[in-house]
C-alpha cells in the first residue's frame, strides 16, 4: 500500500463513518495520516484522537465531532491530488476553500500544514485534500 493509497482509504473511511453518524473511526497509522489528523484536531473538526499498539502495527482511533442537532461538523472531506494527477501549487495559487470557511491540507517542503500557514510561511506544494 503506497502512501497515496493510505490517505485516499483514510479519508474514505472518515467519510463513511460520518455518513453512517459512528462517533469513532480507526485508521491504520500513517506519518501522513497522523499529521492530517493533528491538523483536523487543531482546526476543530474531530473531537480527539490517540494512537494505540494493534499487534504489529498501530492505529489511530479518532472521535467524531457532530454539532447540537447530531450534523457532521466535517461536511465535505475529499481528496484533490490523486495518484494520477498530482495537483501542486505556488504560494501565490493555494486554495482558499469556501472563502476562508474551509481548508485544504498541503504538502510542503516542510511538512503537512494547511493552506493558510502556507501562505504565511511563503510556501506551496502538493494539494493533499479539503475539507470543509
Amino acid at each position: 500500500m503506497t502512501i497515496t493509497d493510505t490517505i485516499s482509504d483514510a479519508l474514505t473511511r472518515i467519510r463513511n463513518a460520518l455518513k453512517a453518524r459512528h462517533s469513532l473511526v480507526v485508521l491504520n497509522k500513517s506519518r501522513v495520516v497522523l499529521e492530517i489528523v493533528k491538523i483536523l484536531k487543531e482546526e476543530g473538526y474531530i473531537e480527539d484522537f490517540i494512537t494505540k499498539k494493534a499487534g504489529s502495527f498501530e492505529e489511530i482511533h479518532i472521535a467524531l465531532k457532530y454539532d447540537d442537532k447530531g450534523e457532521p461538523v466535517m461536511q465535505l472531506i475529499e481528496r484533490v491530488s490523486k495518484p494520477g494527477r498530482r495537483i501542486y501549487r505556488g504560494q501565490d495559487a493555494l486554495p482558499e476553500v469556501l472563502g476562508g470557511l474551509g481548508i485544504a491540507i498541503i504538502s510542503t517542503s516542510r511538512g503537512i500544514m494547511t493552506s493558510q500557514r502556507a501562505k504565511q510561511i511563503g510556501l506551496g506544494g502538493e494539494i493533499l485534500c479539503q475539507i470543509y
